[in-house]
């Protein structure tokens, strides 16, 4: 819902880097965040929305998730990642088109908005269609077309042709909500003249890269038996690497590689419920943030997750950090909520916008309510009770670019029993067309 001006007096703020005394109040123009005071005048405000009992948050960052693939959610489980591809999802997928991506970006935009996140980075299929959903669900996203040529010269021009065709049509739209990346899928499936090439077309557009790299044991064993090197190694010889380079999962790193990413400055998207469901192994999180290297959170998509809880997955984040160093004190909550929020911003180039709150910023907020059972009594701090206590369905209110997407726990722009209707019907007829 709309309004020029939005006032939200009596919350407790929550934010990486800063700390906010007692209660506050924002004030909203338009999209930007415009006054952080503990009493902000009332009177010429469009809406009012009492945050008592509530922690505010910035927008939470999902910087790795396929959106429409929440139309296959639970289709393919307890499946090693080369099954779970080769035997279920590439086959389902062969059948796909763009009305059944709408509709599954949709279904996800849904479950984002409740459960607290404004902004994904996504990586799939028909991305002119979930631009379409992103543009009408109001949040915000970084979108890439999943290239992958496997050698072959033709389709590799197809899929560039794809990704700058996408890049050229939406780009920029949605006041801004929607920026385009190029997407690469990996290093096993993308062959080294298109890697050069997404690297060449990202320093002549200014565009980032989103790949998956280094998400199993076997991905490193078939590059380095390929190339010589292991994947990071090679990517860094032929000068595909830099600070626009997101790298999805990044499970599996020699010192050397860990090395390499901290020289080039590549952000790292961690995915520990996928990784944990698939087996992939567990990426040594810890580690990278020692080493300076940014490390923000997704989800993967729905389809090997099953859901897009981030504060779920942030709280994953760091108990696994915990169990697999034996150390209890490695990333704290404060460390899994930066991850959440303004190193995902970072991650994706807009650190500037989002990602904290801040005066200037993009009016990207979440309120979560303390009134349910498992938030009371109140933790110790208020990272620790969001990171170690909360789930997504206590998200209250969602404000993506200054517009209020839900509110009171009720979505304000989609229309659930629709959307949920429309995706059961797709999800039927693509198992019937296989």
């Amino acid at each position: 819902m709309s309004y020029n001006t939005i006032l939200i007096k009596n919350a407790l703020i929550l934010s990486p880097n800063t700390n906010f005394e007692d209660k506050q109040s924002i004030l909203i123009k338009d999209n930007l965040i415009t006054e952080i005071s503990p009493e902000i005048d009332e009177s010429n405000v469009d809406k009012i929305i009492d945050a008592t009992g509530k922690i505010l948050l910035p927008g939470l960052i999902n910087t790795h998730t396929h959106l429409s693939m929440t139309l296959f959610r639970g289709l393919a489980d307890d499946l090693s990642l080369d099954s779970w591809l080769n035997d279920h999802i590439w086959p389902m997928e062969a059948n796909l088109n763009g009305d059944y991506c709408y509709i599954g970006a949709l279904l996800g935009a849904i479950e984002l908005i409740k459960s607290g996140t404004t902004t994904f980075s996504d990586m799939y299929f028909y991305m002119e269609d979930v631009a379409r959903a992103v543009d009408i669900a109001g949040i915000r996203a970084i979108l890439s077309y999943g290239m992958i040529d496997f050698g072959d010269e033709e389709k590799r021009k197809n899929e560039i042709n794809e990704n700058l065709a996408l890049f050229n049509a939406c780009d920029g739209m949605s006041n801004g909500r929607i920026k385009v990346f190029l997407g690469p899928h990996s290093p096993y499936t993308a062959s080294e003249e298109l890697l050069i090439q997404v690297r060449e077309l990202a320093n002549k557009y200014n565009m980032g890269i989103h790949i998956h790299v280094s998400e199993t044991q076997k991905e490193i064993e078939d590059v380095s038996a390929q190339k010589g090197l292991r994947p990071f190694e090679y990517l860094d010889k032929i000068g595909f690497l830099g600070p626009d380079v997101v790298a999805a999962h990044s499970v599996w790193l020699s010192d050397n590689e860990i090395e390499i990413i901290k020289k080039n400055n590549v952000k790292i998207s961690h995915n520990p419920c996928s990784n944990m469901k698939l087996a992939s192994g567990i990426a040594p999180v810890s580690k990278l943030i020692e080493n300076d290297i940014c490390v923000s959170i997704g989800t993967d998509g729905a389809s090997s997750n099953n859901n897009l809880d981030l504060i779920e997955e942030l709280k994953t984040t760091s108990l696994l950090q915990k169990v697999s160093t034996l150390d209890p004190k490695v990333l704290t909550s404060d460390e899994a909520l930066a991850m959440g929020t303004i190193k995902g911003a970072e991650t994706l180039g807009l650190e500037s916008e989002i990602g904290s709150i801040e005066v200037g910023k993009k009016a990207d907020i979440i309120l979560i309510d303390t009134n349910s059972a498992n938030m009371v009594p109140d933790s110790s701090s208020l990272s620790s009770n969001i990171i170690y206590s909360a789930n997504g369905s206590n998200v209250d209110t969602t404000i993506c670019d200054g517009k209020i997407l839900m509110e009171n726990k009720k979505l304000t722009v989609l229309d659930e029993n629709e959307i949920y209707q429309k995706a059961r019907q797709a999800i039927k007829e693509l198992k019937e067309a296989i």
